[in-house]
């Protein structure tokens, strides 16, 4: 099936209702140009919340140099990410009550709050540095609904063939923006040993000057981050709506479970419980492994510039293939298990192969930077682009959950086991092979519940079956 809207012809009932009195009744449904204004709105506020996140990483020893960082410091600015989900609940609850322009509308003023306390220009660092905690902090709030809200808004606004793409779009498009991060922060904010043309040419540098550069080009990217977050919010402020006149399809226009019935279903469901431990343990994984890639590879002789270039390919390539993937399920609708069996699996053999090329004294595998360089990638495709089809497979498992409380159940998850993670790694750093194994473990764990889970599409039946 391609991508334009269905015909009528094709929206004539397959199988009439046996009782119309008792089945569902057929539902006038219509599918608007002004989804894709929607999704792109959405998939900015996703990809700036993404970046404003990963805004300290890739310049974390100019940071350092400017605001007298420590180490633990960067950890922290990074863990504000996952600390953000803690009242999750609270928005799915908002997302479910009061609909997704009332719940995106709070994340973005979350979002422009907290870029605007950290570009406060304060003099005293220490204020400086609790203005900066609290700014991140703040984006991390938004974190819940922005990372969440993307199955729902491809069901609210979009037909049954063009779902599974539309929720890749808008899943991924935040780790799009932390992965630019790494291009824009080290693009604009000089390292501590770099000076400028003018120096060089008065062949005179002082350290104060130095410093006071850095944290000027450091001000300019938070001043630029806050002006796009503010236009944003201003076009959410001005048109976001919360679902269109009429229906895309009848899963669309169907009744969801209430909020408490609804968490009471998904956790006592043993199927979703499954399929959600394998998509939150290898992302929570490789999101913290991610996080400290630089330090791993720093024993395989790999700078800090080339680690970042290694995770911002990864996670590029991991965008661009999941929504090719995503378009792929879209066109042959009832395999997302066998997708992701071949997704894990081929993650699974990328993590081991990395492991065993990061471990040369023991293996003896060459350890070289196009075999670091490309097994670290396809890691990266691998677990990013399956993100979107793990989300598809939970809401068709659980339907007739709430999309949004179904994805930020797990998206909790995958974020608490992040956190656990980062943590561990606060007073283990010395020898960082044992987090290697552990993300080779996560991926063949995922694998096996997969094999296991007997996949259901109760969803994609109601819309196949039912006149729409």
């Amino acid at each position: 099936m391609g991508a334009a809207p269905s015909t009528e012809g094709e929206r004539e009932p397959l199988i009439f209702p046996p009782n119309p009195e008792t089945s569902i009744q057929p539902v006038y449904s219509r599918v608007y140009g002004r989804r894709w204004l929607v999704l792109t709105l959405f998939s900015l506020l996703a990809f700036m919340q993404g970046m404003v996140w990963n805004t300290w990483g890739p310049i974390q020893n100019s940071a350092i140099h400017a605001y007298d960082f420590a180490k633990s410091d960067i950890a922290v600015l990074v863990l504000w990410g996952p600390v953000g989900f803690t009242p999750w609940l609270l928005f799915m609850w908002l997302m479910d009550k009061k609909g997704l322009r009332a719940s995106l509308l709070l994340s973005v003023f979350f979002m422009v709050m907290g870029a605007a306390l950290r570009s406060v220009p304060v003099p005293d660092l220490q204020l400086r540095r609790w203005l900066i905690h609290g700014g991140q902090l703040l984006n991390g709030l938004a974190g819940p609904t922005i990372m969440s809200a993307g199955p729902l808004l491809s069901t609210t606004w979009f037909a049954p063939d063009q779902r599974a793409t539309a929720t890749a779009v808008a899943s991924l498009v935040s780790y799009l923006g932390a992965a630019c991060s790494f291009i824009v922060g080290p693009l604009l904010v000089p390292a501590p040993n770099d000076t400028t043309r003018v120096m060089v040419a008065r062949a005179v540098v002082s350290t104060d000057t130095q410093i006071n550069h850095i944290r000027d080009r450091i001000q300019l990217v938070l001043y630029a981050e806050l002006g796009v977050v503010a236009v944003l919010f201003a076009a959410v402020l001005f048109y976001f709506p919360s679902r269109p006149p009429r229906p895309p399809s009848v899963a669309a226009a169907s009744q969801r479970l209430r909020y408490s019935s609804s968490i009471c279903r998904l956790l006592s469901n043993f199927r979703f419980l499954m399929i959600a431990l394998a998509y939150a343990v290898p992302t929570g994984v490789v999101a913290g492994w991610s996080g400290v890639l630089d330090m791993i590879l720093t024993p395989a002789r790999v700078s800090q510039v080339d680690a970042g270039w290694i995770g911002f390919w990864s996670v590029v390539g991991g965008c661009v293939f999941g929504v090719a993937m995503a378009r792929f399920a879209d066109s042959i609708r009832g395999m997302l298990k066998l997708i992701l069996v071949l997704m894990m699996a081929g993650a699974s053999l990328a993590s081991t192969w990395f492991t065993l090329t990061c471990l040369t004294r023991l293996t003896h595998l060459p350890s070289t930077a196009a075999t670091l360089y490309t097994s670290c990638i396809v890691l990266g495709i691998f677990i990013n682009s399956s993100v979107p089809i793990f989300f598809e497979l939970l809401i068709e498992t659980v339907y007739p959950v709430p999309e949004g409380i179904t994805c930020g159940v797990v998206t909790f998850l995958g974020n608490l086991v992040t956190g656990c993670l980062l943590f561990f790694l606060t007073f283990y750093t010395t020898d960082l092979s044992w987090l290697n194994w552990c993300l080779t473990g996560s991926c063949a764990f995922s694998l096996v519940l997969i094999l296991f889970f007997r996949e259901s599409y109760d969803r994609l039946y109601l819309d196949v079956f039912v006149s729409v």
